[in-house]
């Protein structure tokens, strides 16, 4: 359970610091509401950071919470440690490029563990509860 819940928490710092990055962001370019169309933006990187990170923590939250309630195999655990740092990954492929214009593979890799972990831990909370 202390692994999970420390994913819980590191998610949880995730979304509240991309927030709060947000924030800075919107205060350095005096702009209340939206956000710039321009991909090299910090403000457009660090909303898109934060609003697809909101999209995808609460429920890997979740998922890691049930799973945890009972006995679960090594890798759930090694998949629930994956999909946070998967999610700090895509954070950073947001963030540090130069532009949201080009692919990269911090992003790219974000993504697609996020993805392959979310849905691993989802099928395992099935498996757990039919089985």
């Amino acid at each position: 359970m202390t692994l999970a819940l420390v994913c819980i928490g590191l998610l949880g710092v995730l979304v509240f610091a991309l927030g709060f990055g947000v924030s800075m962001q919107r205060r350095s370019a005096k702009m209340g509401a939206g956000v710039p169309d321009d991909p090299t933006s910090p403000l457009l990187k660090w909303s898109r950071a934060h609003g697809n990170t909101c999209e995808y923590a609460a429920m890997l939250a979740v998922l890691m919470y049930l799973l945890a309630l009972t006995p679960q195999p090594a890798f759930v655990y090694t998949m629930m440690v994956m999909a946070t740092f998967s999610r700090y990954l895509f954070a950073a492929g947001m963030i540090l490029p130069a532009t949201l214009a080009k692919p990269n593979p911090m992003r790219f890799l974000g993504a697609l563990g996020t993805y392959l972990f979310g849905l691993g831990l989802a099928v395992m909370l099935l498996v757990s509860v039919l089985a």
